[in-house]
C-alpha cells in the first residue's frame, strides 16, 4: 500500500521562527581595530559597553539591515549610539523556500562578514545562513541568527 505523504524534511530545514539578536560585540570591534578600521569608525573609548542587546523576529520575506533615514531599514542601527561603520543599507536578509535565509551585503562601505572571517562578503551575491551565525556590520555590529 502506497501513501501520498511526503517524508518529513531533515532537521535543518523544518519550520521554525527565526530571530535576530543585535548586539556590540567588542571581539569583533576589536578585530575592526586590528585590521585597520573601517572608514569613520569609532575608537575603542566609544565602544557602547552598556548597550543592552535586541531581538527581533524575522517576519518578511526581506528584511533590510543599516541606518535610518528617508527609507529606514527594519533593522535600523541608525542608534543611538550610532555604529559609525553602518551604510544606510548595510545588509539584507531574505527568506528561501523551505525555511532558508540568506544574507546579502548591499554594497556596503565597509563590507560585511560572516562569523568573525577577514574577507567581506561578495557584494550582491547570497550567503546561505544557518542557525547560530554571525553577521558582522560596521565598527562593533553583530547579528546573530537563530531558529527557535
Amino acid at each position: 500500500m502506497s501513501t501520498d505523504v511526503p517524508p518529513d524534511p531533515p532537521a535543518d530545514v523544518t519550520a521554525g521562527t527565526w530571530v535576530v539578536t543585535v548586539w556590540a560585540d567588542r571581539d569583533y570591534h576589536e578585530l575592526v581595530l586590528a585590521r585597520g578600521g573601517a572608514d569613520d569608525t569609532s575608537t575603542p573609548g566609544e565602544f557602547p559597553a552598556d548597550l543592552p542587546p535586541r531581538e527581533i523576529v524575522l517576519t518578511a520575506e526581506e528584511t533590510r539591515v543599516g541606518r535610518g533615514g528617508p527609507d529606514t531599514p527594519e533593522i535600523d542601527l541608525g542608534g543611538p549610539p550610532r555604529d559609525p561603520g553602518v551604510s544606510k543599507l548595510h545588509a539584507v536578509l531574505l527568506a528561501l523556500p523551505r525555511d532558508r535565509w540568506v544574507v546579502i551585503d548591499a554594497g556596503s562601505t565597509n563590507g560585511t562578514t560572516l562569523n568573525y572571517a577577514e574577507a567581506p562578503l561578495t557584494p550582491d551575491t547570497p550567503v546561505a545562513l544557518r542557525s547560530g551565525d554571525c553577521i558582522h556590520v560596521g565598527a562593533w555590529t553583530t547579528l546573530t541568527v537563530e531558529r527557535r
